[in-house]
């Protein structure tokens, strides 16, 4: 690891011939990652494809612009130098990482992507002392700056209002499908399904340590279920929830956190003292998912209170009815 890091060539060591062929091999990289985003996106997303293609198109005419330059002043070779030959230079973030984020964090990178270049252009210019050097970053720099001023008249343009809030709306619906409601439904399931066993084995034991132990067993059994089950149950082909994987992930961590929450405060080695924690954590979880509801699900807030807290308040006066039973 270190080996490559020591590999790497500082920037004030390029030459200019060496500074031209980073910028090319550079649009070349970013014309790829926005014609991949295009890609991802054109099923679902076709106004902003649209944008992708454009700037995918302008990176690519950019490109051509610096290969042409670099013949006129250094012939047809052109140096194999790329953005991780070079320590310190701006990276970029794999695009497998950042479809994952939707389609809000997929704008905003591309607008980071050309802040980025146009950053680094202006402090490597102004660090330069070569007069032929200073004035070669300061018109990449400049260029970039257009770059990004074209991403904002290509969303101006091709995102119109209609087409954008549709988009924002579809985008935000598939978020509420794939993440929210599975998550929703394991810290409810996590939550309230585990007051009774972990309440119960309280008052009938009196013992923290048993109590714990029985309530992490419950909470991370709960999670594993919920996860396969949520995973298994639909491969959102047809539903179009999203990704089984994504699903049960959420369902699964959600619903061990619910049961995990209330468990935790039964490390406490005073009993009473536990288990008045918990009983405050337990409010709090009751309140967090109607106010998740209310949020995500346009669920009126008092209704899902009274359900949620009515539910929940009847499980745990079973758990502590059987545990004193």
């Amino acid at each position: 690891m270190f080996q490559g890091f020591a590999a790497r060539r500082q920037f004030s060591d390029l030459s200019e011939a060496e500074v031209l062929a980073l910028a090319i091999s550079s649009e070349e990289d970013d014309a790829r990652i926005y014609a991949t985003y295009a890609e991802q996106l054109r099923a679902q997303y076709p106004a902003t494809a649209a944008m992708f293609d454009e700037m995918a198109a302008e990176e690519d005419g950019h490109r051509q612009l610096l290969i042409d330059r670099f013949k006129k002043r250094f012939g047809k070779v052109i140096p194999l130098i790329r953005r991780e030959h070079v320590a310190g230079y701006y990276s970029r973030r794999p695009t497998w990482l950042v479809e994952n984020l939707g389609l809000e964090r997929i704008r905003a990178e591309a607008e980071r992507m050309e802040d980025d270049a146009a950053n680094f252009y202006v402090r490597a210019a102004q660090a330069s002392t070569d007069p032929d050097t200073r004035k070669l970053l300061g018109d990449l720099a400049a260029a970039e700056r257009q770059h990004e001023h074209r991403a904002e008249e290509l969303q101006a343009t091709t995102l119109t209002g209609g087409a954008r809030g549709e988009e924002d709306a579809k985008a935000r619906r598939q978020f509420v499908l794939t993440w929210v409601q599975p998550g929703l439904a394991g810290l409810m399931d996590g939550s309230v399904s585990t007051l009774a066993p972990i309440f119960a084995t309280a008052f009938a034991t009196q013992s923290t340590s048993t109590t714990f132990t029985v309530g992490l067993a419950a909470s991370v059994g709960a999670g594993i279920s919920m996860g396969f089950t949520e995973a298994a149950h639909d491969d959102g082909v047809i539903s179009g929830r999203g990704s089984p994987l994504k699903r049960g992930l959420a369902s699964g961590l959600m619903t061990t956190v619910g049961g995990l929450g209330h468990a935790l405060p039964y490390l406490i080695p005073q009993f009473w003292t536990a288990t008045a924690i918990a009983g405050i954590v337990v409010f709090c979880e009751l309140w967090a998912i109607a106010w998740i509801q209310n949020r995500y699900m346009e669920t009126p807030f008092l209704r899902a209170a009274f359900q949620v807290v009515l539910g929940g308040a009847l499980v745990l006066a079973a758990g502590i009815f059987i545990g004193n039973a």
